[in-house]
């Protein structure tokens, strides 16, 4: 067999992609079949429990209407399964139309022999075209993508070592394709450059990452994409903030919840949420305030309009009393692109268990170049000098000083400075946009629409409270 490389597999599985598009099939329907034809091909070159009669040898065999036929009977027969052949097969429906799209699939992945492949070509394959599913279509994985660039440097200052307590846990309560734990056990293989023994290392890959995922398409590529290094993950098909509280409890959150206001118009009926509120991002902080354990901590990307309004003052004020909101990072212009184009946004860090005294904020946005997809990618150099501020304390204690930042990026506000903003976070701007073309006092379009829409939400939630006082007054 050729050598295959990450390349080589992503443009020869990608470029047959656009064959199968004039079938009707988009990019991310492509992506989720290859999900199930890897997983079966994989399954058989390691000799996991997969029914006989649904076997890769046996798909391969077939042809013509016969394979369409049976790839249907093939995926509702698995979706019967316990375990994680269930769980990755669950609502799965064959997409294709005609079989001779199929069986050329099938072709080109019996090519392969992905098990004596190199883990990590075979993952950076499988996420080459995931991330070229989020870049390609609205229909893509672009709602559940987090730019890796992101993810590596939170998961830097986070430090999410397993090796702490037998007992460690992580998770993502909007797992999305499952980036985040992905790179939470990447960073730990990495510390541990292979020295630890096999009992920790299946311990660690069975019972440490966990996640929710509302969706079934991602929860199922998160799945498989966590499968391919190994990682036999615990990710739940469920709502994390509508559902009551399953008494889950974790050392580390890392997530970024999905963006916008769309089916957030209802308030969860939950015991543990303090402020009653529509808004989806401050019912994941709500949440995660919840799930952590007393020590644990969070890394949570938040859009700017999340960080204003009397209710987030409301849930960070909570939040402040309960837990040490010690770092807040905002994120350059276009983080998000091209997968959320126009949205900004922050990270923000904290620690459950004591009060907030000090905010540190780093500024990666004043005056820097907006993100974009081919002339000015994200780069690791966006946050090298942000994990230098941040130290290597992962609850953000190590000695901090303003002066670790050359463009006075690093700031440090009291906890009575906060308050007298009335906990609105995002009020908090000391460096000037130099380049008025550049600035961001305009926004893009659907930046905008999110503002407003944000708003108006703060509006009507406090025109409500008016209006319940007036009323109990009435009585």
């Amino acid at each position: 067999m050729p050598m295959q490389t990450n390349t080589n597999i992503v443009n020869k599985l990608w470029g047959y992609c656009h064959v199968l598009r004039h079938d009707g099939m988009d990019y991310g329907d492509y992506v989720e079949q290859l999900t199930y034809l890897l997983f079966l091909k994989m399954a058989e070159e390691k000799g996991a429990v997969i029914p006989k009669e649904y076997s890769w040898s046996v798909l391969k065999t077939k042809s013509g209407t016969e394979l369409l036929d049976f790839y249907s009977e093939l995926l509702r027969g698995l979706a019967k399964q316990e375990g994680l052949l269930g769980a990755i097969f669950v609502e799965a429906l064959s997409k294709f139309t005609k079989p001779v799209g199929l069986k050329r699939l099938i072709d080109l992945i019996d090519e392969i022999e992905w098990s004596a492949l190199n883990i990590d070509v075979k993952a950076q394959a499988y996420e080459g075209l995931l991330e070229k599913s989020a870049a390609e279509g609205k229909k893509g994985a672009g709602q559940y993508f987090t730019p890796r660039v992101l993810i590596q440097s939170i998961i830097n200052v986070m430090k999410p070592d397993p090796r702490v307590s037998k007992d460690f846990t992580v998770c993502d309560p909007a797992a999305g394709t499952g980036g985040f734990l992905l790179s939470a056990y990447e960073w730990f293989l990495h510390q541990t450059g292979g020295a630890i023994n096999r009992d920790d290392l299946e311990r660690i890959k069975k019972n440490t990452y966990f996640g929710t995922e509302l969706v079934a398409r991602p929860r199922r590529l998160a799945l498989m994409n966590l499968y391919l290094h190994g990682i036999i993950s615990n990710i739940r098909l469920g709502d994390s903030i509508y559902e009551p509280d399953r008494g889950e409890r974790f050392d580390v959150v890392l997530t970024n919840p999905p963006f916008g206001t769309k089916g957030a118009n209802q308030i969860p009926e939950r015991q543990d949420f303090t402020v009653d509120t529509s808004n989806k991002q401050l019912n994941f902080v709500q949440h995660i305030l919840t799930i952590l354990k007393p020590g644990g901590r969070a890394a949570i990307v938040l859009p700017d309009n999340v960080l204003f309004g009397d209710q987030a003052a409301e849930v960070f004020k909570i939040l402040m009393q309960d837990c040490n909101l010690h770092t807040i990072l905002r994120l350059p212009r276009g983080t998000f692109t091209p997968y959320s184009q126009g949205v900004k946004a922050n990270v923000v860090f904290f620690t459950k268990g004591i009060p907030t005294e000090n905010v540190w904020i780093y500024d990666a946005r004043t005056n820097v170049p907006g993100i974009t997809k081919k002339d000015r990618p994200l780069t690791h150099r966006h946050f090298e000098e942000f994990e230098k501020c941040y130290g290597d304390n992962a609850s953000g204690q190590s000695p901090r000083d303003e002066n670790h930042s050359k463009e006075n990026r690093w700031k440090k506000f009291t906890v009575v400075q906060v308050k007298e903003k009335n906990y609105k976070l995002d009020s908090f701007k000391w460096l000037k946009e130099e380049d008025i073309e550049n600035s961001n006092e305009i926004g893009e379009p659907e930046e905008i629409i999110v503002d407003v829409k944000s708003s108006l939400e703060e509006a009507l939630a406090s025109l409500d409270k008016v209006y319940e006082q007036l009323t109990n007054d009435d009585k």
